[in-house]
């Protein structure tokens, strides 16, 4: 067979492509028993776990959590695996050395942003610790916004409503052990548009810092760290809309975010109730609307809802039907018709790809958007209910 024999060798490429399987696999074991002893090991009777797993597995975590979950009977959708396989991939835009170019284009923007406002408080308080600044990053994915706001000395809480990266998120926080401990192949299973073999079997290390390490030894803040970082799980559009959280932050930072919205006023609302009045909101990102033709998504959404076991009487939050493809100047006409002022805006601020091969013959770049908005300090007076001002 020819395509068995140099320079094809084929068959060696399907071996090699088993073993990056493999590679990838590691670290999707280390997400689940991360996540099972973060989110369902703390409500398991300890005596039913027993009596379930054999005793030749009573030593071995991963399958004891394996049984577990098969006499749960734990539904998934056709979708998650899909997105498991995503938020592998995630960790090369997120961890990696080599994804510090997307980062630093997406992200270094926005640190700046809540730097030069730390600067203007320091005006008229020169002794103003950072940790005094509190900020929320929607979305928060795997962490690194997150981590990289609080390296920087501020307060800052992450959200997001996945499982997935909630789970790898909270591996890659709070457990690893060392740089470089996991090796993953973000482009093993996309077959085209590739030069050589090695481009497509390309391996990279993660993470490329250890995060218990570096933000212990943060000078930026009197606070520790431990007490400036927190992830809160579920839907923006709920949980930041509730009392509790009515003007709270200092400063929401949302990159590559609002245009996962069906209705956008929902976020923008969201963000609203939980800015502090003259708190600032940056945004970074293109308007990808995420919604449109995604009805799998759509019922993972339902089926996290389901999981976090809301309920009210009932606010669906990003589940709520009815969908809307604004542009940006649409975007920023409706921010500043709901009590923000544009202080300033960069179309195109770079280009910027999006989990890309380098070396891939098919590139797809974004040219983000970015802007910074301040709530009207009299907007709870100003602005109509969210119902009202969606008509």
């Amino acid at each position: 067979m020819l395509l068995s024999r140099p320079p094809f060798s084929i068959l060696d490429s399907f071996s090699k492509l088993d073993d990056l399987i493999d590679c990838n696999a590691e670290l999707a074991e280390a997400i689940f028993k991360a996540g099972f002893n973060a989110f369902l090991a703390p409500v398991l009777d300890s005596d039913w776990v027993a009596s379930i797993v054999p005793q030749k597995y009573a030593h071995d975590e991963y399958q004891i959590y394996s049984i577990v979950m098969d006499h749960m009977k734990v539904e998934t959708s056709k979708n998650d695996l899909e997105k498991a396989r995503s938020c592998i991939n995630q960790f090369y835009r997120e961890w990696s050395a080599e994804g510090a170019v997307e980062r630093s284009k997406c992200f270094d923007p926005v640190i700046a942003a809540l730097q030069h406002e730390y600067s203007t408080h320091t005006t008229s308080r020169p002794n103003m610790d950072r940790a005094e600044m509190k900020v929320l990053v929607p979305g928060a994915g795997l962490g690194r916004l997150v981590f990289d706001v609080c390296r920087a000395g501020f307060s800052v809480e992450g959200n997001e409503i996945s499982y997935h990266e909630l789970m790898a998120s909270s591996l890659i926080l709070n457990h690893t052990r060392q740089v470089g401990e996991f090796k993953i192949a973000p482009f093993a299973l996309s077959c085209s548009n590739h030069v050589t073999r090695d481009d497509q079997f390309q391996t990279f290390s993660i993470p490329d810092v250890h995060p218990s390490s570096v933000l212990e030894n943060v000078n930026e803040s009197h606070v520790p760290a431990v007490e400036r970082m927190s992830m809160a799980t579920g839907d923006f559009c709920v949980l930041y809309t509730q009392p509790e959280y009515k003007e709270v932050f200092d400063a929401v930072a949302t990159v590559f975010f609002i245009d996962t919205a069906p209705n956008v006023i929902r976020y923008i609302e969201a963000v609203r109730n939980c800015l502090k009045p003259g708190g600032i909101w940056v945004n970074l990102g293109p308007l990808l609307w995420h919604h449109t033709s995604r009805k799998d998504e759509d019922e993972d959404n339902e089926n996290d809802e389901k999981n976090m076991k809301r309920t009210k009487a009932h606010d669906a939050g990003i589940g709520d039907p009815g969908s809307v493809e604004l542009s940006n100047e649409e975007v920023v006409a409706l921010v500043e018709h709901l009590g923000f002022t544009m202080e300033q805006q960069e179309n195109a601020i770079s280009e910027t790809g999006y989990i890309s091969n380098p070396r891939s013959m098919l590139q797809n770049n974004y040219r983000p958007v970015f802007w910074i908005a301040r709530r009207s300090t009299n907007a709870g007076d100003l602005i109509p209910s969210m119902m009202d001002s969606s008509m």
